[in-house]
């Protein structure tokens, strides 16, 4: 089967040939019939499986016919960074049909988006906060929203958007295709889905599974140790491309600036950052610059590299869902890929989860040569803030005069 089988306009053949895509995904093949026929459609598949396009093309395909000028098409993601991904998509794939598109999310200024929306687009791709403050402040007018794009549903979700979900839903037009998207579909999602979606088209590739074109292992450590093992285990690896994922803002920072001291070509990703120190690390990342990402669950969602070799769990993930999201960015396009876990004795029974979901025992390694019986420091004084200085002792200070020259 090849893109052709479709019968999509000329123009929007020209940017999928032109982008070099031959063969549809799985989730392209039985997603992309359903939208151009008008279906509201549910489509659950992993990261990295194709369902951008799944849902654009249908999206430019509608829009190449009837008026320009109005927000005819709004897809609403989790982050700013898949927002960036999915209107990078949309500008490809649609070249040669002039539909424009723009992102609207916080972090920036809203004047920029504003300006854009007065010149004119067809379709908005935007995050839930700050597409509520364009509504509220009378900047965004979605009257004639023929599609509404929900994408990545169970990761808003899981970051809290449910309620502005909502709200933005209230102002769009009632008559409209409503497409939902995401890897796993919790409870309230599908509740959400029965709300919104009109007898809709089921599609589910690969539901809750890693990809199969991934090598699993996990490495028993402990907390203290995590860092140097990740140090020795990158030493020995032949990897092209690395993401290191941590639990918290402050650790990705942490471990970031580690790797950094030891010389690697490394960079954090975490919502502690401004837009353009965020976007600066992704394109070092895509382009090369940076061999090695740290970042947090949420702020890697949106990362669209295909080249990614490894992904490094250096904290374990708190639910399999998450191990699902993150292994997504490797062994993507039919490539190979390795996610290593760092595990500690706590730990255990999530290592288990993980193993029912892929079906199998995944094996447990030992580095050779390291030294897995080093004791805890006493405290962690390299990356440990300096104590704040008391009341008492800051007047004391002021009190005291300064030494005879």
């Amino acid at each position: 089967m090849s893109f052709t089988s479709f019968h999509l306009h000329p123009q929007l053949e020209a940017g999928v040939k032109a982008l070099g895509y031959n063969t549809p995904t799985p989730i392209q093949r039985q997603a992309i019939p359903p939208v151009l026929q008008g279906h509201d459609v549910m489509g659950l598949a992993q990261t990295g499986t194709g369902k951008t396009a799944a849902f654009v093309l249908p999206i430019l395909e509608r829009l190449i016919k009837g008026p320009v000028g109005r927000v005819r098409a709004l897809v609403v993601a989790p982050t700013r960074e898949l927002a960036e991904q999915i209107h990078d998509a949309i500008r490809a794939l649609g070249h040669y049909t002039k539909r424009r598109s723009t992102t609207i999310y916080g972090g920036v200024s809203m004047n920029p988006q504003i300006q854009k929306l007065r010149a004119g687009v067809e379709i908005v791709v935007a995050c839930p906060g700050r597409l509520l403050d364009h509504i509220r402040q009378g900047t965004i007018n979605l009257s004639g929203v023929e599609v509404l794009v929900l994408d990545e549903a169970d990761r808003m979700f899981d970051m809290g958007f449910l309620p502005d979900i909502r709200k933005i839903i209230q102002h769009v037009p009632a008559k409209r295709q409503t497409l939902l998207f995401g890897a796993t579909m919790p409870d309230d999602i599908r509740r959400l889905a029965h709300e919104i979606l009109r007898t809709p088209v089921t599609v589910q590739v690969d539901f809750a599974a890693p990809a199969r074109t991934v090598a699993h292992a996990l490495y028993p450590v402990a907390q203290h140790l995590k860092t140097p093992l990740l140090l020795e285990l990158l030493r020995h690896t032949d990897a092209e491309s690395v993401l290191i994922f941590t639990r918290t803002k402050h650790r990705a920072k942490r471990v970031g600036l580690q790797l950094e001291r030891a010389g690697y070509r490394a960079a954090s990703l975490q919502g502690n950052l401004s837009q353009n120190q965020r976007q600066a690390a992704l394109d070092g990342f895509r382009d090369g610059s940076f061999q090695v990402l740290v970042a947090t669950d949420i702020a890697a969602r949106g990362i669209d590299v295909s080249r990614i070799s490894h992904v490094i769990n250096y904290d374990m993930p708190d639910t399999t869902d998450s191990y699902t999201h993150r292994i997504g960015r490797t062994g993507r396009a039919e490539k190979t890929g390795d996610a290593f876990t760092f595990i500690t004795r706590e730990e255990e029974a999530m290592a288990q989860s993980i193993e029912r979901v892929l079906g199998a025992k995944v094996e447990r390694r030992l580095l050779q040569g390291f030294n897995y019986k080093k004791p805890a420091p006493a405290r962690d004084t390299e990356f440990a803030r300096p104590p704040r200085e008391t009341q008492h002792r800051r007047q004391q200070r002021r009190a005291t005069p300064p030494p005879d020259p």
